[in-house]
């Protein structure tokens, strides 16, 4: 649908579509006019329109989220764009606002807030051009080191130094940008640009320089930390972190894969089990949790009993939970403010069906997300599930790829799932009579892509006409064979996909040298 504009925004878009005029009549406009003149030029990718309004910016804050977000103007959300034109844009804006030799008395500027700005997958900008979150830690870092090095240098105006500008930014740190973000983070109080990390992500970076940049990131700040990809953080490295560094506001942590494995435990390992759980009882904000690919049998309870907040996200997919987990889960305060949860890689009928529901009874009232992928879910337990997910009014989002389910098991559960009235993406699997006979679930990845792409185009086509003719062509259904998209690993695939061969190669050139002392 077409998205209403008011007459002050329609106005703003064709002031602003001359770049030129534009720039030349901003020393004129009131400066409430501000953020509709920003959204305005964001939509029609007026980079230099943007970079003058920012260079300009004559409030206190200046807040991308809020700006690019729906408006009483133009209610369409802008946030998800991340043009590079405009992005680059207004950082260089924003460098450019410290250099301006206009009295230091009108500049009101204090913070900046970046964190509102969100990576999606279908980028609507003209230019197709993006810069993610790893692109925007570059250019800032880069800008913030740049502009003291300037500084530094030339003569400005002695209250150019009185600038302070707090940049609120989600940092995203790789082998591959390490030195430059350590640098800017090193000169934060001397640059009148100030980066203050809110959420930190590091993939494929060394442990030693994981702890050291953590702890220039100001730990005290950070409400999001995620450890994800070749970062080789095992137990004693956890405890290492948190005996070392406290998180006063942390709400969101992601552990890398392995990070736990108790079928390897000691009694050494028992206890400091124990104290990583007692350590994240005392972050008092912890509301949401993810441990994938770890091996925690038996040992959920010890680790989450200690929190004193109940979790709103948990992830333990690939985690080999028993029986003795799924009911401490089920039973635990958790279960009661679960708004999503992510279970994959279980038997989940095979192992705790009654557990599993009870804990889906329990968080129905709040669950938006709910992923179930290889659960070993067939045609006989599609009734079970429907059962269970009937009272999850609020499920916004359902993943179940992987599971041996034919096409009619999926029509059946697809006619359900158009009752659920906040459903908006599902994710479901290539329909086992899609694939040779015999095929085995999980269905490894060579095999993932043998089906009968003819007939699963059949398929797909009558379960979105389930949609159609139930009146919800807002919900997106898909097969991501591979995985839901990410955006970070998107944006930086090259560099992990490097990372990997040259992982593969040292491990291969050790073999080759063990092998050559047997021989």
């Amino acid at each position: 649908r077409t998205t209403m504009k008011s007459l002050r925004f329609i106005s703003a878009e064709a002031f602003v579509s001359n770049a030129e005029f534009a720039r030349k009549s901003l020393g004129a406009v009131a400066h409430d006019l501000f953020p509709l003149l920003f959204k305005a030029s964001y939509l029609l990718e007026q980079g230099e329109v943007i970079h003058d309004l920012v260079e300009n910016w004559p409030l206190f804050d200046f807040n991308m989220g809020k700006l690019l977000g729906a408006t009483l103007d133009y209610e369409e959300d802008l946030s998800h764009r991340t043009c590079s034109v405009c992005l680059e844009s207004c950082l260089t804006g924003l460098r450019d606002y410290v250099l301006n030799q206009s009295s230091p008395y009108m500049k009101k500027l204090k913070v900046v807030d970046l964190t509102g700005i969100k990576d999606v997958e279908v980028q609507l900008c003209k230019c197709k051009k993006t810069m993610g979150r790893w692109g925007r830690t570059q250019l800032l870092s880069k800008l913030c080191s740049d502009l003291l090095a300037y500084l530094q240098k030339a003569q400005c105006n002695p209250g150019t130094f009185e600038v302070n500008i707090n940049v609120l930014i989600d940092l995203f740190v790789t082998e591959r940008n390490y030195d430059l973000v350590v640098q800017a983070l090193l000169k934060k109080c001397s640059c009148p640009l100030k980066i203050c990390c809110v959420a930190f992500r590091s993939d494929n970076l060394t442990l030693q320089k994981f702890f050291y940049i953590i702890k220039l990131t100001d730990p005290s700040l950070l409400r999001k930390l995620e450890i994800v990809h070749n970062v080789h953080l095992e137990m004693e490295h956890l405890e290492m972190l948190f005996n070392s560094i406290h998180f006063p506001l942390l709400m969101s942590l992601t552990l890398p894969a392995r990070t736990f494995n108790v079928q390897r435990f000691t009694a050494t390992d028992e206890q400091m089990l124990t104290n990583i759980g007692e350590k994240m009882g005392e972050m008092t904000q912890l509301t949401e949790l993810s441990m994938s690919f770890s091996i925690l049998t038996g040992r959920i309870q010890k680790l989450l009993s200690p929190l004193k907040t109940p979790l709103k996200m948990l992830d333990v997919s690939n985690c080999s939970l028993n029986h003795t987990d799924m009911a401490f889960l089920a039973n635990s305060f958790h279960a009661n403010h679960l708004e999503a949860l992510d279970m994959s890689g279980h038997d989940i009928p095979e192992l705790y069906p009654s557990t599993f529901f009870k804990l889906l009874s329990h968080c129905s009232s709040v669950l938006r997300s709910l992923t179930l992928e290889e659960c070993n879910i067939q045609d006989t337990h599609v009734n079970m599930l429907i059962v269970g997910l009937s009272p999850c009014q609020k499920l916004q989002e359902l993943k179940f790829i992987g599971n041996p389910l034919s096409s009619q098991a999926l029509k059946h559960l697809f006619t359900f799932l158009c009752e659920l009235p906040m459903l908006k993406n599902v994710e479901f699997p290539v329909p086992r009579d899609c694939y040779p006979v015999g095929i085995t679930y999980p269905i490894d990845d060579a095999s993932v892509c043998r089906f009968d792409h003819q007939k699963y185009e059949r398929v797909a086509e009558e379960l979105n006409l389930i949609l159609l003719q139930a009146n919800r062509e807002d919900v997106k259904a898909s097969t991501p064979l591979f995985g839901s998209y990410d955006a970070a690993v998107q944006e930086t695939n090259n560099e992990l996909g490097t990372y990997l061969i040259k992982s593969f190669q040292e491990t291969l050139k050790k073999f080759t040298s063990s092998f050559n002392k047997m021989s």
